[in-house]
């Protein structure tokens, strides 16, 4: 999206750069239908957006398939088998016809009716990418130990001290020696993913998937689960019936531990979300200050602030990473611990 005079999804010209800035970080941060890679302003003031649509796929009462161009960004409405579908606030909603409108409640809430959507949007394929970048590096990795005497090569010599970093300073000291191989591919998989859809969230593309709270809140929930079923008796009865603590406290306490069972969980989830949200924020609000500023000393230290600060997010792509395996890492631990009660 470009920062000069551009269209609204109706149609009309907007000026004010400070309603620009904000709309970039929105279009920045949002979920899309199509892979967006850049914008211009022509000669006739019109927005050129260059990029490419990607599938939508809806179920009203049947399977419909279509492009994302149909929408044409936003500004028109899309007829599927005689049903009209419009764009509002990067959700799909059912309109009456082809000039159909999106009707707001009191709180300016969409009350039109939304069909199930599981359309291939632009952090769906971004997923897609970094599992398929991880099979490849990781499957050349695994060959390049096989025909090379077990010493890595390439991508291996790479990622070998990363991996023996999640395995002797992240999983056998939170879960030990006896249990922590188990749970390996989970952390050296949710590390990696988070690390690198991360990082491609700091490019131009911008596809931020971990800041979408859908997609943390399934990391969350693979960690409960995998956490839930695998925790062991001690585990258990250290939530419901602590040993060693008077009985009228067990009554008082276990449904507090039980609850903390979801806490842990839902803190995984808003710390990622949270942390890279606000990066994203901060980050693109000091880039449109360089378009805000009217003089080159105040866009000159906007850029500058705007280069550190794209430094640190490259660290705390890493580091929410960390967090996010160091974390589940001690869930798991907690999990399969073996607890000794005459101590």
């Amino acid at each position: 999206m470009s920062f000069g005079q551009h269209g609204d999804e109706h149609g009309e010209p907007k000026t004010d750069k400070k309603a620009e800035v904000k709309e970039f970080i929105q279009h920045h941060l949002k979920d899309s239908y199509d892979l967006h890679f850049f914008s211009y302003t022509n000669d006739s003031g019109e927005a050129v957006h260059i990029g490419t649509p990607l599938p939508v796929i809806l179920w009203d009462n049947g399977l419909k398939v279509f492009s994302s161009s149909k929408f044409h960004h936003g500004e028109t409405v899309a007829e599927v088998g005689g049903d009209f579908y419009k764009l509002h606030h990067s959700k799909i909603y059912k309109v009456d016809g082809p000039d159909g409108k999106i009707l707001e409640d009191d709180h300016h809430h969409a009350i039109n009716e939304k069909p199930i959507d599981l359309s291939i949007t632009k952090n769906v394929v971004m997923i897609f990418m970094v599992f398929a970048i991880m099979f490849f590096m990781f499957s050349r990795m695994a060959k390049s130990y096989k025909t090379n005497n077990s010493m890595p090569k390439g991508t291996g010599r790479l990622l070998e001290p990363i991996v023996l970093y999640v395995r002797d300073e992240i999983a056998r000291p939170n879960i030990g020696e006896k249990h922590y191989k188990r749970y390996m591919s989970y952390l050296l998989t949710v590390f990696f993913f988070v690390w690198i859809v991360n990082l491609f969230g700091l490019t131009p593309i911008g596809m931020n998937v971990t800041n979408n709270i859908a997609i943390t809140l399934c990391l969350a929930l693979i960690t409960y689960l995998i956490t839930t079923f695998s925790g062991n008796k001690n585990y258990w009865k250290h939530i419901f019936w602590m040993p060693g603590v008077p009985w009228p406290m067990k009554i008082i306490l276990a449904p507090i531990e039980l609850l903390g069972t979801f806490i842990k969980p839902f803190a995984l989830m808003i710390r990622l979300y949270a942390n890279i949200t606000a990066g994203h924020v901060v980050l693109m609000s000091i880039i449109g200050m360089i378009f805000l500023f009217q003089n080159w000393l105040g866009s000159g230290l906007s850029f500058l602030l705007a280069f550190v600060l794209a430094i640190l997010e490259l660290l705390v792509a890493a580091l929410q990473a960390y967090i996010f395996t160091v974390l589940s890492a001690l869930y798991f631990g907690m999990a399969v611990e073996e607890h000794d009660d005459h101590h």
